[in-house]
């Protein structure tokens, strides 16, 4: 199933429901009505059983919370290396072998053709890592770890209802305070790895949850809606395979911006609906002169072209672009992608409370979120 396999009610569902899902006991119902509030004839039960089509056809990666690894624990970082062409196929299989390695892709550039994403539960593994290849591969590594995030936001909206919609639905759950930790206690950490592939497509998920937790529905509802306040969940809904919907034009834009405006490029390149990623990283001189990313996706090669000359604008309102100043790195093969592992890291970010300290969490949760639903 591809983008244009959806019908009307397919489209609705998938542009509406990326901005937050209700975190209440029956969650189908409040969607559908938002969804039948304008003009888009469903029950719970047709939505229920439209996402679970969506997601068993893989249009969806998953529906449930997308998850913040940075803040669950841990550390990442953005990694990029020259592999030989005689040798690449080789240097990509000694890359992989790491389970530290995530996301590996081929990018068009003339020197700098591996990108990999290191995933680590303590930060002082990533230079071990990074020896450990370089020693390997005989290649030097070049880490561009993250100096400033401007967004994170990868929605992939199809043409049809809804399609500016961007529906938010997360009021409709409690409305906790954040806890002030930066740790995980266990029954945390428990949640975060239960629900970190996706909810149960149910009418129930949350109620599910907490079931297979042996905990209370509440304290799941309470917990779930504190993580997305805290930022540890970005948002809760439905993930696209932006593929699947055609976006198959992957360009990772990178400019050379004057540091002086790197403050002031970065939330407005950021404002830009199409562009999913935006950091500030370091340079490597004599190397890699570029300073800022902006990740962009289109649904051809035109309609990617038009969007990096609409970052390049916006570029240009605070300084003066030149052509070398930027370059569109686009992935040419995915060489490995096995999403961040957040066993390990959560686990170094799970602090072991006092069990009467737990106990009164978990109580206290669950009293305030009983009038949630």
């Amino acid at each position: 199933m591809t983008a244009g396999d959806l019908d009307d009610r397919d489209r609705a569902i998938v542009n509406a429901f990326q901005g937050g899902f209700p975190v209440v006991r029956w969650p189908f119902g409040a969607a559908a009505d938002t969804l039948r509030n304008r003009g888009v004839d469903v029950d719970p039960d047709e939505l229920l059983e439209r996402i679970a089509r969506l997601d068993e056809e893989g249009v969806l990666s998953r529906f449930g919370p997308l998850v913040n690894a940075e803040e669950i624990g841990g550390h990442a970082t953005l990694v990029a290396m020259h592999a030989p062409e005689d040798e690449f196929e080789e240097i990509a299989e000694l890359v992989n072998a790491h389970h530290e390695v995530a996301h590996n892709y081929e990018r068009e550039h003339p020197y700098l053709n591996m990108w990999f994403v290191v995933s680590v539960a303590d930060a002082d593994r990533v230079e071990e890592v990074l020896a450990e290849i370089e020693a390997e591969t005989g290649q030097e590594t070049y880490n561009l770890p993250k100096q400033q995030e401007f967004r994170v936001e990868a929605k992939f909206y199809v043409d049809g209802p809804l399609r500016d919609a961007d529906v938010d639905l997360s009021a409709l759950g409690p409305n906790p305070d954040p806890s002030g930790r930066t740790s995980l206690t266990p029954d945390e950490r428990d949640l975060v790895m239960e629900v970190q592939d996706g909810l149960p497509l149910t009418l129930t998920p949350y109620e599910d949850v907490a079931e297979t937790l042996e905990t209370d529905v509440e304290w799941v509802l309470e917990t779930l809606r504190r993580f997305v306040v805290e930022g540890k969940i970005r948002r809760i809904g439905v993930v696209p395979n932006h593929y699947k919907l055609g976006y198959t034009e992957n360009g990772m834009t990178v400019w050379d911006v004057p540091d002086d405006v790197v403050d002031d490029v970065g939330p407005a390149v950021a404002s830009l609906e199409f562009v999913t990623h935006c950091y500030e990283r370091p340079r490597h001189e004599g190397v890699w002169p570029y300073n800022f990313f902006a990740m962009t996706h289109g649904r051809s090669e035109a309609e990617s072209e038009a969007r990096v000359q609409q970052v390049k604008d916006v570029m240009s309102e605070y300084w003066d672009v030149g052509d070398d100043d930027w370059d569109t790195l686009f992935s040419t093969r995915i060489l490995k992608k096995t999403g961040i592992r957040l066993a390990e890291r959560a686990d170094a970010n799970t602090a072991v409370a006092d069990e009467s300290d737990a106990a009164d969490e978990n109580a206290d949760a669950s009293e305030s979120a009983g009038t949630a639903e």
